[in-house]
């Protein structure tokens, strides 16, 4: 990891006029709307539930009132810069501070710009801003998302001094397009205690610690035993999980944790190297026996595994480059 003298700050000239600090207390409509104006034919059920958040918190006067006292000592996802021009918010950069295990994580996100004023250094200029807020907030790792199809805000943030760290696609499929497993030489069996290790270890592989301060992975909720198992009935989630074998050797283990998200997420566990139809397969009986349910989502390491999720009913929706800011 990066400590916080490592994070470059861009050279930096006057503040232009045009920028400043969000006010929560009028600009979340506008930046709402730009955020879906920019990013709504790739935005995700996730984003649009972020979108109707920041829409009702604006509409909020106690939560405004709260949140307007807490922004600068606690982590709260309403702190950024816009860019204004004629009274319209065209530019805007989040920024989502995280502390995790003694850490102060800052993720820029939401990096938007109208686009009638694209290719006007816009987005870079709050990018830089951004990078220097948060180095003077005390980050110790400066972290950002940014799709694989977009080379001019790549360059972009290359050029400030972050580098790719990691590449993770996201797949969806939907209820209609389920179909049931097809039959082969691999067995379909339920959690097995002497599987769990070889699980924890691929689990770890497609899922690397680095980034768990974004996702908060928890592994030990999957592992199997009557400790876990009460854990789970006093506290009330559902879990179930398939494991793929071929010969009594473990291929694959597919997870699903039920959430109240309207996309439920599918952990996968296999052998980066390893035979593809063992994946195929789990994830087959997994949509298979969650198919009345909401839509499935997988996300997993980008160019590993695709063919056999593409073959399982599952369609690629994006992937992100995750940069960290290094020296």
């Amino acid at each position: 990891m990066h400590s916080m003298s490592s994070i470059p700050i861009p050279v930096q000239t006057a503040t232009p006029p045009n920028l400043r600090p969000l006010n929560i207390f009028r600009d979340l409509p506008q930046v709402a709307d730009l955020i879906e104006l920019c990013f709504s034919s790739t935005m995700d059920e996730d984003g649009q539930s972020y979108l109707q958040q920041m829409r009702r918190a604006s509409r909020d006067n106690s939560f405004l009132k709260w949140a307007n006292s807490a922004i600068e000592g606690a982590s709260v996802p309403l702190s950024g810069i816009v860019w204004e021009e004629n009274g319209s918010i065209v530019g805007n950069v989040s920024l989502i501070i995280h502390n995790y295990k003694g850490r102060k994580i800052t993720l820029i996100a939401n990096v938007a710009t109208h686009p009638d004023y694209r290719r006007r250094g816009i987005g870079r200029a709050l990018t830089e801003r951004a990078m220097l807020q948060a180095k003077q907030k005390g980050t110790q790792e400066l972290w950002l998302q940014v799709r694989e199809d977009n080379p001019i805000a790549i360059k972009i943030y290359r050029d400030l001094g972050f580098i790719e760290r990691a590449r993770r696609t996201t797949y969806q499929t939907y209820p209609h397009s389920l179909q049931a497993p097809i039959a082969n030489d691999i067995t379909i069996t339920h959690m097995k205690p002497q599987f769990w290790m070889l699980q924890r270890h691929w689990l770890s592989q497609a899922h690397p610690d680095e980034l768990s301060w974004y996702w908060h992975w928890d592994w030990n909720r999957l592992s199997p035993g009557l400790r876990m198992w009460l854990h789970r009935f006093f506290i009330e989630f559902d879990i179930r999980q398939w494991a793929a074998t071929k010969n009594g050797k473990l291929l694959a283990i597919v997870s699903w944790l039920g959430t109240t998200r309207p996309t439920d997420l599918l952990w996968a566990a296999a052998a980066p190297d390893g035979e593809p139809t063992g994946l195929k397969s789990a994830l087959e009986a997994a949509c298979h026996e969650l198919a009345d349910q909401r839509r499935l989502t997988i996300e997993y390491p980008a160019g590993e595994m695709v063919e056999a999720i593409q073959a399982a009913g599952f369609r690629p929706q994006r992937t992100l480059l995750w940069m960290c800011a290094t020296s």
